[in-house]
């Protein structure tokens, strides 16, 4: 092989190899291009994710606002609790003063 075919050669690989670079960069663009109807899709989905965050915002909202209800009657139900037992303690006490009381006044007879 002499000096021209030799170049010829180099010559010849190397516009193959810059064809076929040339075609895989085209391939990769068109696989890889955005339509318009996937920006629409992209845009819907979009649009879902935010009405779906809003929503979980206002069921957090909702969720906080109730359970401070909750916690508000638990604490009114535990201070009635707490009265109540205090008033049936007394009432023990003094059932048992007015037993005392009465076995007393009968005791003396």
């Amino acid at each position: 092989m002499n000096r021209s075919e030799f170049i010829i050669a180099t010559a010849l690989v190397l516009f193959v190899a810059f064809i076929l670079g040339w075609f895989a960069s085209w391939l990769v663009h068109r696989l890889s291009r955005v339509t318009q109807s996937d920006l629409g899709e992209l845009d819907a989905m979009a649009q879902s994710m935010h009405e779906a965050e809003e929503e979980r915002d206002r069921a957090l909202a909702t969720l906080k606002r109730r359970e401070a209800e909750m916690s508000n009657q638990l604490s009114q139900t535990e201070a009635e609790l707490r009265a109540a037992m205090e008033g049936l303690r007394d009432a023990r006490h003094e059932a048992e003063e007015m037993r005392a009381y009465v076995e007393r006044m009968n005791g003396g007879r």
